[in-house]
């Protein structure tokens, strides 16, 4: 298969994975009575570079605010960036595209849930992608089913599960605070042995976020929170502010290669305390 196609085919994927996503967290929001649905914003780059869509829920029952990002650019790396990025050395020239999920949740007893997968185009291609869960409070039970479908989806895709897991612990740790950002996930990046199994894997990554977060969110929907467990979610998500802002290469990647700030931030939770 040559470039162009790939490109075609995994653009159209994370197209089609955003529309699922924004339907089920609608319906999520519906079942509670809720009337709350996404704003979606178009955006482009200059010069034919490309752009996206972001879709935001906020004050929704369920999600203080939820965003899912599917965006498409291409242009040229500044010469300071190019060092960070395979194959872009020689002439800069990158073409990305990929969907990314931040859901900061209402209520404190659910945790915040990010995910994200990419397909990069340099003079290498590859795809990167994670998901992982920042959870308030300790629930072994909920750490144990996450971590065994995580396991399971990389087990079908012969994909190294303990490579990724430990590669999001390192990934997802604050050093300036020495401790970790939540309870991990998988992380990986640089996938291209094989685009064919590589984008299965993705694929199937994506259905797994779909189950895991429906699951995880519907289980604790109901459960009764006080002031002092809004507060300490407030600190929690001080941290995640830290960690996006200071460490997360998402973050650096899209604000280098012209990506709109909005959506780029959009990962930001809408209240957070220090």
């Amino acid at each position: 298969m040559n470039i162009k196609d790939k490109k075609i085919y995994s653009e159209k994927w994370f197209s089609y994975l955003q529309s699922q996503l924004c339907n089920q967290f609608e319906k999520i929001e519906k079942d509670l009575n809720s009337s709350k649905k996404f704003i979606s914003t178009n955006w482009f780059k200059d010069n034919k570079g490309g752009g996206g869509t972001y879709k935001i829920l906020k004050n929704g029952k369920i999600f203080d605010k939820v965003g899912v990002n599917k965006s498409t650019v291409s242009g040229i790396f500044s010469k300071k960036f190019r060092k960070n990025i395979p194959g872009a050395q020689k002439d800069g020239k990158y073409w990305a595209s990929g969907i990314s999920v931040v859901a900061h949740m209402k209520n404190p007893k659910i945790p915040a849930i990010h995910f994200n997968t990419r397909f990069i185009v340099t003079n290498k291609n590859w795809f990167g992608g994670g998901i992982d869960l920042t959870p308030c409070f300790k629930d072994k039970k909920e750490e144990i089913y996450f971590h065994s479908k995580l396991k399971e989806v990389c087990k079908e895709n012969k994909k190294n599960y303990n490579k990724y897991k430990n590669w999001c612990d390192k990934y997802f740790f604050l050093p300036h605070r020495n401790e970790p950002r939540g309870i991990g996930g998988i992380f990986f990046d640089y996938e291209n042995k094989n685009w064919e199994k590589d984008f299965k894997f993705v694929r199937d990554v994506g259905m797994t976020f779909l189950e895991v977060s429906k699951k995880i969110i519907k289980k604790k929907v109901k459960l009764r929170y006080k002031d002092i467990d809004k507060e300490k979610q407030l600190l929690k998500r001080g941290r995640y502010v830290e960690f996006n802002l200071l460490y997360d290469r998402g973050t650096k990647f899209g604000l280098n290669s012209g990506g709109n700030t909005e959506a780029i931030l959009m990962s930001l939770p809408p209240k957070a305390k220090w």
